[in-house]
């Protein structure tokens, strides 16, 4: 069990960010690899406390390659270390997120990117009903530690079928449904990281426990998945 997180896992990043090539990295993998399993048994830890209060399915550790073939940025690697953790069976939704890099740590959750059928139920829910989810969002300790839903994922006036003038608008705008927190490098090495980082997973779960009633049930209210 690892409870924090290695300066040294950053200065590797550090120097990452500076010799961004393969050469280097092929020079320095054996501190990357060691690392990546510092890491990993950090992930498994938080997985474990989740799996106090929730079921997590599976851990997904993110390549630290990146997919450059669509991009005008060609450096091969990314120079964080990120990690989701998702929820088990089609009656929990929503996914945990971390991301670790110098000076830009953050913890997310929510829906990024959600598939069209869901984006589509989930619209429709705030359409006919927004009280619910601004009830969450507004709540004390979820919007002093998350503010609101990302926004920088939105159409720009109103999606295809909803009317630019409804109330929830500002909701139904939104391409995916996040929330996150940023952290300072301070607070990433500090003893207590891992309980900072499970309070705010913690703070997602009326949210989840929402969106999973949403999306395995029909506007009517019967579920989908009987």
């Amino acid at each position: 069990m690892n409870n924090t997180v290695p300066k040294k896992a950053f200065e590797f990043l550090k120097k990452l960010q500076k010799n961004n090539h393969r050469d280097w990295m092929t020079e320095n993998k054996k501190e990357y690899q060691a690392n990546e399993k510092i890491l990993k048994a950090f992930y498994a830890t938080i997985a474990d406390r989740l799996n106090e209060k929730d079921e997590i399915e599976k851990t997904k550790v993110f390549r630290i390659n990146r997919d450059i073939r669509f991009s005008k940025d060609k450096t091969p690697y990314n120079v964080h270390r990120s990690v989701s953790f998702m929820r088990a069976s089609a009656h929990r939704r929503g996914g945990y997120y971390l991301r670790l890099e110098p000076g830009n740590s953050l913890m997310a959750g929510g829906f990024f990117s959600p598939q069209p059928a869901d984006l589509l139920r989930i619209r429709k829910e705030f359409e006919m009903d927004d009280q619910e989810i601004r009830a969450i969002l507004s709540q004390k300790d979820f919007k002093r530690a998350f503010g609101g839903f990302n926004t920088d994922y939105q159409v720009k006036t109103a999606p295809k079928g909803f009317n630019k003038e409804h109330h929830a608008i500002d909701l139904i705008k939104n391409k995916s449904f996040f929330v996150q927190h940023n952290f300072t490098d301070a607070e990433v090495f500090a003893p207590d990281f891992i309980e900072k980082v499970i309070y705010h997973y913690e703070l997602l779960r009326p949210y989840f426990d929402y969106m999973s009633d949403v999306l395995t049930t029909d506007l009517n209210g019967v579920s989908l998945l009987d």
